[in-house]
């Protein structure tokens, strides 16, 4: 299930790095759920929608909008309750409307565009390597992580495939602050192969690593 919010303009400049606001939200609307599922994230969620640079921050200068889906229906449910309890996010932006959108009746394939860059990094030594849609590795990387993900939800992994649009005219590496600590995902459209059951479970909780900061989020 996911919910697209409809937010106000914002009263105070938006942080260029406010992706630990948005996380910051999800943990106090989710509450005592938050840590479900361990250190594996079932949720995922985009970056703002109709933010534009003004000066050294960002503002809300059309329809702003903030999505966010999960796997279990309960989670988005806690969500809704909390917002009708507490509805700012920050620097001034509340949420105005809540659309709910059912997910979808998926194909044996899809196609889907990015509401967040795909973070992919693996432990190599002493240090975190980042992945891009140009490296070979990269697609095996995001299927092992859904297939990883599924098996901890008890669904079937075996069969599912997630690959990069390698025909994509503008793919772009995408640099981002996060506490500090700057990940360089990739805005890249994905396919996905596998039954429906398992591409609407992608689409609930994202492809690759640390959707539960914002990473991932699919359109």
């Amino acid at each position: 299930m996911r919910i697209i919010l409809k937010l106000s303009k914002n009263t105070e400049p938006i942080p260029f790095e406010y992706q630990s606001k948005l996380t910051g939200c999800i943990h106090k609307w989710i509450g005592k759920n938050n840590e479900e599922h361990g250190k594996l994230s079932f949720y995922s969620f985009s970056w703002l929608k109709g933010t534009e640079k003004r000066g050294n921050s960002l503002t809300i200068s059309r329809e702003g909008e903030w999505r966010i889906s999960a796997y279990d229906n309960d989670l988005i449910k806690q969500v809704i309750s909390s917002i009708g309890e507490d509805n700012l996010l920050f620097s001034g932006i509340r949420v105005k409307e809540i659309i709910i959108q059912q997910t979808p009746e998926f194909e044996r394939e899809e196609y889907f565009n990015l509401g967040s860059p795909i973070l992919i990094k693996q432990r190599e030594g002493d240090r975190q390597k980042f992945y891009y849609f140009s490296d070979e590795e990269s697609d095996e990387f995001l299927t092992q992580s859904l297939r990883n993900k599924l098996a901890k939800s008890g669904l079937a992994a075996e069969g599912v495939k997630v690959w990069f649009d390698k025909s994509y005219l503008n793919p772009k590496t995408k640099p981002t602050k996060y506490k500090g600590i700057t990940n360089i995902g990739s805005m890249c459209p994905v396919h996905i192969s596998g039954t429906p059951e398992q591409i609407a479970f992608a689409w609930n909780v994202g492809l690759g690593n640390s959707t539960g900061i914002g990473f991932g989020f699919l359109q």
